[in-house]
């Protein structure tokens, strides 16, 4: 099977321009390509899966990824798929978060000398650099605006109104591929399906400057059977850096998926054959759960290693067991925690992450989603005193969130 028919086997493959060229480059280790990654914050998330796997396979074919930390564009803010405007971020905040890139993506992508070694480049290293006349000057013509504004990445923001500054956006993500067709020889970009446009204006602009051709291909989004976006929804995403999404709910994150969204998930994100692939495709009743742990212990071994995987999925099966375990996540107290010797519950939810505010765990208790120890917490005002915290507790929130709670 070449590389081009498992993308399209593993549900990946969206959209691409001149097929027939793009199937040579990448089946045969002769595409330069990128894929571009706002900072916008200080960790990618799971939502950023697809791009981050789809790196490495077509490195392992033998291509030449091009990270591209976008340095530049944050400043801007892309409007692909948003309603609203993004917030504008300092130029520090931004190199912050592009050094908290690096280390992530170094995990799937090899990074180093030679031939097909992957390249990490920053766009603010020339876009910043920019004369806006000079710019204008230079590839203002190239761009149709009535083109433009029937391009999808802004047709969501035109109810609500779409400012100049995001209108930008399109020229500064063709200006990156224009700048390194021409500077590193990179023939294609890839990107996530909204970005189809944006990916067009780059094509279009390398044409009618250098009279060369250029190619796109976009991959499908990670969404579930509802259409939402995966592990990247706002204020509730899954995060890659362990500070942010530990390991254990990292793997319970995808343990947790819809039975309609497993099967999807291990083509799209898993490095498992495809021969097995179409084998669990057969799975169904309890096997389901069991494709689920396939999928949960893969990504968390991709994201951050063997051993917390082994530790995630021990602590999973233990929870699940109605058992605990020395690798369950566990939450520490102090003396400080208390009040007369006692943690309010609604504190204990709280401190343990499983409710962001006393509110919301108020809320959880008298809908019953809230257990001690096994047994349901009916009881708003329950203290639970400070010996039994020492000997630990296991506190639950629903059937998926759990902490052990011990008071040191």
């Amino acid at each position: 099977m070449t590389l081009y028919d498992e993308l399209v086997a593993r549900g990946l493959l969206a959209q691409v321009t001149d097929e027939d060229e793009v199937k040579d480059l990448i089946n045969n280790g002769k595409a330069t390509f990128y894929i571009g990654f706002d900072c916008t914050a200080d960790s990618l998330t799971a939502g950023h899966f697809v791009a981050l796997t789809l790196m490495k396979r077509m490195q392992m074919a033998g291509n030449k990824p091009i990270a591209l930390i976008g340095g530049g564009t944050t400043m801007i803010g892309d409007p692909s798929g948003r309603t609203d405007m993004r917030k504008m971020l300092t130029k520090e905040t931004i190199d912050y978060n592009a050094e908290c890139f690096k280390r992530q993506m170094a995990k799937f992508i090899d990074f180093g000398e030679g031939p097909g070694q992957a390249m990490m480049l920053n766009n603010a290293d020339w876009l910043l650099q920019l004369n806006y006349v000079d710019l204008l000057r230079e590839v203002g013509a190239c761009f149709s605006v009535n083109n433009m504004l029937r391009a999808e990445c802004y047709k969501q923001r035109m109810e609500k109104g779409l400012s100049f500054l995001e209108f930008n956006y399109m020229i500064m993500q063709s200006y990156d591929f224009y700048h390194m067709f021409q500077t590193v020889g990179c023939n294609m970009q890839l990107g996530g399906n909204d970005q189809w446009s944006n990916m067009l204006g780059g094509t279009e602009l390398i044409r009618r400057k250098l009279g060369k051709d250029a190619y796109a291909m976009t991959v499908s989004l990670l969404t579930d059977s509802q259409g939402k976006k995966m592990g990247k929804t706002a204020g509730n995403a899954v995060w890659l850096d362990p500070n942010k999404t530990s390991p254990y709910d990292f793997y319970q994150y995808w343990r947790n998926v819809g039975d309609e969204d497993v099967m999807k998930c291990i083509r799209m994100l898993t490095f498992l054959p495809m021969d097995q692939i179409e084998e669990m495709d057969t799975w169904r009743d309890q096997k389901i759960n069991q494709a689920k742990e396939i999928l949960a212990y893969e990504l968390t071994k991709l994201v951050h290693g063997e051993e917390e995987a082994d530790k995630a999925q021990t602590a999973a099966r233990a929870l699940f067991g109605a058992g605990t375990s020395e690798e369950m996540p566990v939450t520490e107290l102090s003396e400080a925690d208390l009040t007369d010797g006692a943690a309010d519950i609604k504190a204990l939810l709280v401190k343990a992450g499983l409710c962001k505010s006393n509110s919301e765990a108020r809320q959880n208790i008298a809908q019953g989603g809230v257990t001690l120890d096994g047994e349901k917490v009916t009881d708003l005002f329950l203290a639970v005193p400070g010996e039994k915290l020492r000997q630990g507790v296991l506190l639950r929130r629903g059937k998926k969130s759990y902490r052990k709670i011990i008071l040191k």
